[in-house]
C-alpha cells in the first residue's frame, strides 16, 4: 500500500480515500454487527477498517442474515398448520401472535449465529 500525500500550508497530510465501498443497504443486523464489533472484538473492526473491507463485512452480514430470517420463516409457516392462510382469516389475532413469536425466535437465532460470532 502506497501512500500520497499532500501539502497543507506547511503540513505534509495523507492522501487517504474510500475505495470499493459496497453500495448495498445495511440493515439492522449490520449495524448490530458493527456495535458488537466496536464493543466486543475490536481488534476485528480495526482490521476490517484499515483494510477498507468493514462496509462490505457489514452488507455481507445484512444480506446473509436476512436470507437466513426468510429461509426460517418459511419453514415455520409450512410446518405450523395454524399459520395457513385459512386460519388468517378466521383468527387473525392469533395468526399475529403466532407470527410474530416465530419471528421472535428467528430474530434470536440469526442473533446468536450471524451477528455475536
Amino acid at each position: 500500500m502506497e501512500l500520497n500525500y499532500i501539502k497543507v500550508s506547511d503540513y505534509l497530510l495523507p492522501n487517504l480515500t474510500i475505495e470499493k465501498q459496497n453500495n448495498e443497504k445495511i440493515n439492522k443486523y449490520g449495524y448490530l454487527r458493527l456495535q458488537y464489533l466496536k464493543r466486543n472484538n475490536k481488534a476485528l473492526y480495526t482490521t476490517l477498517l484499515m483494510q477498507n473491507e468493514l462496509t462490505n463485512h457489514l452488507v455481507s452480514v445484512s444480506i446473509e442474515a436476512e436470507n437466513r430470517l426468510n429461509i426460517l420463516m418459511e419453514q415455520y409457516k409450512n410446518s405450523d398448520e395454524l399459520l395457513s392462510e385459512k386460519n388468517k382469516m378466521d383468527n387473525q389475532i392469533e395468526w399475529a401472535k403466532l407470527m410474530n413469536n416465530y419471528k421472535n425466535i428467528v430474530e434470536e437465532t440469526i442473533l446468536k449465529e450471524l451477528i455475536y460470532v
